[in-house]
């Protein structure tokens, strides 16, 4: 914004902010001076306010007083040629960590080597269709691995409370530069969605290779190679080397191979708290009137989105709460493997689907699967989720088929006799879901759900189903590394990153944290 362009924030009627005429009234009595000097009005942020009856609407808006606005530079996604003979720096892994690392390790001059061990982002999309329809999961092509990473096909959601990690603000301004709606610029909670995401991931790969970085799909890291505590390069599939002597590793929450490989090595790794619990899912209609103040059949106003909700508490010393909120969305299947279930929720742009589905989970404290700790140390975390998507996976009846029951039932302990309709394409099997949970998850969700019911009503009802198992809502081992040069304390050049490391919850933050690890190495 240009330091003499005034900016005002305005409060308006749910029907007032559709109308730039209201936008200049408004600015004008801000402002103290005649409505005709308001010559142009420009949005930066908008955001709803729904606490009340009578909906507001927070405007942030530039105003042109007595001449034009200034136009505005578009986002911009043109990186120099990587300088010959380069650094090389390794990103294992292209999911939002690795993706912006490597576009930061690009504008810092030196040259990132991306593996990726899923396919590119338009092939990876086919891999989807046998597993909603036939319930086979491609190990190495599915919703949480392949180009873009997890949140590709599940959401979008960019909305983060790391203000304090980075500049946010350029995360957004890159999505756009490739092909984000520009609205992500202005909304408070904004979110691209699975159906636009992908096309956006690919113009950031494509801008990596004009660059001059390399992008090697279905190549997946199966040792390091180390030398005198340094890394030197990786092994994939078995046979293939890539030397650096820095390498990013960006692999997500579910590359479970990748943990493993670093507690054979016997580089240190740590547990971390993590959540499990369910999926729940109502119809829209029912959170829209909630949470709009509708009356029983009203329609949501077209000027609003598709509600969401956010629900909190705290039981016997552990978090309970939603989880990556769908509204408008559905719940998919986001196994990594053909011998478990594990469910997850996403929403198209538009938010227009017919259900409204969030994951409800309990925090699962380190101290909380020690039992497993003898046998399997830091990867204690790993096997508690496991034993509950493979308990899933039995109880399911086969294929992607989901353990599920009606909330009601749940909190009563009885098997659904029916189960209601369900954005689940696989198909569900009626089971008591607390057969299959460990009793410290199922005596707090059933708190939790019964608080939630008291401070939204309507929630426990007969139509909402659960769906088994949210597992995957984090990483439940976190790979060390110094708080200043970000490198693993054990082994130099390393540089654990994202969501897998244990560094960010989500695509911002992950993005964020991609950055930093691009500028730790510039600085090394």
């Amino acid at each position: 914004m240009d330091h003499d362009t005034p900016q005002v924030n305005i409060l308006l009627t749910l029907e007032e902010s559709e109308s730039k005429d209201a936008w200049k009234r408004a600015c004008a009595d801000a402002l103290g001076v005649p409505l005709e000097r308001i010559k142009e009005v420009r949005l930066r942020k908008r955001s709803i306010d729904a606490r009340q009856r009578t909906i507001k609407v927070q405007l942030r808006l530039d105003v042109g007083l007595d001449t034009s606005l200034p136009e505005l530079e578009s986002p911009a996604n043109s990186y120099l040629k990587i300088p010959e003979k380069a650094r090389k720096v390794i990103i294992v892994g292209s999911g939002p960590a690795g993706l912006f690392a490597a576009l930061q390790v690009i504008s810092l001059g030196m040259q990132p080597i991306v593996l990726e061990r899923g396919k590119d982002v338009s092939s990876r999309r086919f891999d989807l269709a046998p597993l909603l329809r036939e319930g086979v999961v491609n190990e190495e092509s599915n919703y949480c691995f392949g180009e873009g990473g997890a949140g590709t096909f599940s959401d979008g959601k960019l909305y983060t409370r790391a203000k304090k990690r980075g500049p946010v603000a350029d995360i957004y301004r890159t999505l756009v530069a490739h092909g984000a709606p520009e609205n992500i610029l202005i909304e408070s909670h904004p979110h691209i969605g699975s159906n636009l995401l992908p096309n956006v991931v690919r113009k950031m790969r494509e801008s990596v290779m004009a660059a001059g970085g390399e992008v090697h799909f279905q190549t997946k890291v199966t040792d390091l190679i180390l030398s005198k505590g340094r890394i030197a390069g990786v092994v994939c599939n078995e046979n293939q080397s890539f030397e650096a002597n820095a390498v990013i590793l960006a692999t997500g929450h579910s590359a479970r191979d990748i943990y493993q490989l670093l507690n054979d090595k016997k580089i240190l790794l740590e547990s971390k708290p993590f959540a499990i619990g369910v999926r729940i899912e109502h119809s829209q209609s029912f959170v829209d009137l909630h949470q709009y103040h509708l009356q029983s059949g009203e329609k949501r106003p077209n000027a609003l989105p598709a509600a969401s909700y956010r629900l909190a508490t705290k039981i016997d010393h552990r978090g309970v709460h939603s989880f990556c909120m769908c509204p408008g969305g559905f719940i998919v299947p986001a196994a990594t493997s053909n011998s478990e279930i594990v469910v997850n929720g996403m929403s198209l742009s538009r938010r227009d689907s017919a259900f409204a589905n969030s994951g409800m989970v309990v925090t699962v404290e380190p101290e909380d699967t020690s039992h497993y700790e003898k046998e399997h140390g830091p990867l204690a975390g790993i096997i508690y989720q496991q034993k509950i998507e493979h308990a899933a996976k039995q109880a399911g009846g086969g294929g992607q088929v989901a353990p599920a029951q009606r909330v009601t039932d749940f909190l009563k302990g009885a098997v659904s006799s029916t189960l209601p309709k369900t954005s689940y394409f696989p198909g569900t099997e009626s089971v008591d879901l607390n057969e299959l949970l460990p009793a410290e998850i199922t005596r707090r969700l059933k708190q939790g759900f019964t608080l939630f019911g008291n401070q939204m009503p309507g929630y426990i009802t007969d139509s909402a189903i659960l769906i088994g198992f949210e597992t995957r809502t984090s990483s439940p081992v976190r790979i060390p590394r110094d708080p200043d040069s970000l490198e693993h304390p054990m082994v130099k050049g390393l540089y654990p990153c994202g969501e897998g490391a244990g560094y960010a919850g989500g695509i911002v933050s992950a993005a964020l944290d991609g950055l930093r690890c691009a500028q730790a190495i510039k600085n090394a």
